[in-house]
């Protein structure tokens, strides 16, 4: 019985690493699509986040069932709420990214990018990508101190929506309102999608230490 306790508490965090995997996956295609006015992308983000939104129900179902039946207590019952938790930040990871894809829908068949923020934009689906991944890597392997450091890779994401920012409000900026409120938008998911992140590394901390992350100190 406890065997098959612990393997229900693995395929929990099995889920996780898969939802981080589909996150990864959806923000690559999305970014695709908002610089390329790839449709057939857009679409594939679009349709694609009903297996992260089927994943997170999974781990709801399993995580509550696990409670009810076993009545965890301590460690057991941190990961479990744990789990709920990240599950919730990749589910609107998912959400961010289809956001994304659906900017680009609209505009298609152009892009709703001005050409000279494409570097931006690109830097910031690249730096998406690097938080999913380093989260789902945080996940696999239980480690808390490279958990920390999501913290700071984020502050690149900030930094370039500031850029972005400083660029659509310069007064030389002649793309009309628009295109302002495509690449506000598109800014502020990204943004948003890195945030989620740093949640779901800080939701490992505690899980594997009991601490936030700001009590948590790794040993020397």
């Amino acid at each position: 019985m406890r065997d098959t306790y612990h393997e229900e508490l693995d395929a929990l965090s099995d889920r996780l690493i898969e939802m981080t995997r589909l996150a990864r996956h959806a923000i690559a295609r999305a970014t695709t699509a908002l610089l390329d006015a790839d449709l057939s992308a857009a679409q594939e983000v679009i349709s694609g986040d009903e297996e992260i939104n089927r994943l997170d129900e999974e781990i709801e179902v399993s995580a509550f069932d696990l409670m009810a039946r076993q009545q965890p207590v301590a460690t057991d019952l941190r990961a479990i709420i744990t789990s709920l938790h990240m599950a919730g930040d990749l589910e609107r990871m998912g959400d961010h990214a289809v956001h994304i894809a659906k900017i680009a829908r609209r505009r298609h068949p152009d892009s709703a990018i001005p050409a000279e923020l494409r570097s931006i934009v690109l830097e910031m689906g690249h730096q998406a990508e690097l938080l999913v991944i380093k989260a789902g890597e945080v996940v696999a392997n239980r480690d808390a101190e490279t958990a920390l450091e999501l913290d700071a890779d984020d502050d690149r994401m900030d930094k370039l929506r500031r850029k972005l920012l400083r660029r659509i409000l310069d007064p030389n900026w002649e793309h009309g309102v628009e295109a302002t409120m495509d690449v506000t938008l598109a800014g502020r998911f990204y943004e948003r999608f890195g945030d989620h992140a740093v949640h779901v590394a800080d939701n490992l901390v505690y899980m594997v230490t009991g601490e936030k992350p700001k009590d948590f100190e790794p040993e020397a």
